[in-house]
């Protein structure tokens, strides 16, 4: 809903002919019927072709080719860790609810799910870049030329922190409940009084069912990843997709926004095909052949 369009920012450059601004207009297909620009951009997008970027002149393509690699290690990284550490702790609360550990759990993890974003990047920089200068605050390797791997990990700490806690508070607390909620049912009971080993129980019998509503909450941490990339690059100046977007919105750059829109979409849908086939995997009432879902 931005006024102007696509080229207005530089049809307002007094320094700029005319002639050059029709040029500009006729090579980005601009004067061209809106039903036609449509269809050549899906057409397109279909074949991988995203167009020029206005302010660049460079295909988008090869520009996010270029700053893809970037977002995904900071968001596989962050998603790795939130896993790791989100489950172990979950299963613990849930195995000692209401304890002094679960309390303290419950604390951290509702304000991690509180805190926006960009704030807690900006707390952690203000503490650990700026008060006690143990972390670099932004970019991903330091401008005197160390290119080493533990300069690169410095600069991936608080970036991949401040993406992992949300995911980490929401992992905690969906492991705890759906845990806690296996833990009581006749069959956990049934499997103690038949002498079975706590851990036997709790990865056979436990863990597995407790996995099956948290199918679909992996799903839809694919796209929330990303989304959360936009902020978090841009915070620290982390030279990916999230960090490109918010330039390319800026810059009214709309190739590169539509672009990286239809990749977040696409992230969505891929999302929700992963969390229906986890939950087949997991529960063998559930058949994706069938029309039904056999209960």
């Amino acid at each position: 809903m931005a006024p102007g369009g696509p080229l207005s920012q530089i049809a307002e450059d007094p320094t700029i002919k005319a002639v050059d601004k029709e040029n500009l207009i006729k090579a980005y297909g601009l004067d061209k019927p809106l039903t036609t620009q449509y269809w050549e951009m899906i057409s397109g997008m279909a074949q991988g072709d995203f167009g020029t970027s206005f302010f660049k002149n460079e295909p988008v393509s090869s520009i996010i080719l270029d700053r893809l690699p970037n977002t995904l290690l900071l968001t596989v990284t962050s998603f790795i860790v939130a896993m790791l550490i989100g489950i172990p702790i979950g299963i613990i609360c849930a195995l000692k609810p209401n304890s002094r550990f679960d309390q303290i759990v419950s604390g951290i993890t509702f304000a991690g799910i509180s805190l926006p974003t960009f704030w807690l990047g900006i707390l952690l920089i203000m503490f650990f870049a700026v008060k006690l200068g143990w972390l670099p605050s932004g970019g991903l390797k330091s401008l005197n030329g160390d290119f080493s791997l533990m300069d690169r990990i410095k600069h991936l700490i608080l970036p991949i922190l401040t993406m992992a806690v949300g995911e980490l508070a929401v992992w905690t607390r969906y492991i705890r409940s759906s845990m806690m909620e296996i833990v009581n049912q006749d069959y956990m009971r049934t499997a103690r009084a038949k002498g079975l080993k706590s851990s036997r129980i709790l990865v056979l019998h436990g863990f597995r069912n407790a996995l099956i509503p948290l199918a679909t909450l992996f799903g839809l941490a694919i796209p929330s990843f990303f989304g959360g990339a936009l902020f978090t690059e841009k915070v620290f100046s982390v030279p990916g997709m999230g960090l490109l977007f918010t330039e390319a919105a800026f810059q009214r750059d709309y190739p590169i926004i539509f672009a990286i829109t239809t990749i977040a979409a696409f992230l969505t849908v891929f999302g929700n095909i992963i969390a229906d086939v986890m939950i087949a995997a997991l529960d063998p009432r559930v058949s994706l052949g069938n029309k039904e879902v056999k209960v």
